[in-house]
């Protein structure tokens, strides 16, 4: 089974089209990965998809970096019930 960093990685690789090498827990969405706003919001939703909840608009604001949304959806997921979907909002 994947890791959520595993995970997260693989979704940014798809949509965002970079190499692999590229996607680093420090790197930030805008500035290293060249993700314009429909990225991000594509982004947000695709994760939303793969761990079973929703994210805030405030929140996905503040979520700048690689390493963030790992942190965001980990944070969310070890208070939650796995079975049941996390609420990440």
């Amino acid at each position: 089974m994947a890791t959520t960093e595993e995970r997260v990685r693989e979704i940014i690789v798809e949509l965002l089209d970079v190499p692999a090498e590229r996607v680093t827990l420090d790197a930030r969405f805008r500035e290293d990965l060249e993700a314009d706003s429909l990225d991000l919001v594509e982004l947000i939703m695709k994760i939303e998809e793969e761990f079973g909840g929703d994210i805030s608009d405030e929140e996905a604001q503040r979520i700048t970096t690689v390493g963030e949304a790992v942190n965001y959806i980990e944070t969310r997921i070890k208070g939650s019930n796995s079975n049941e979907g996390i609420s990440l909002a």
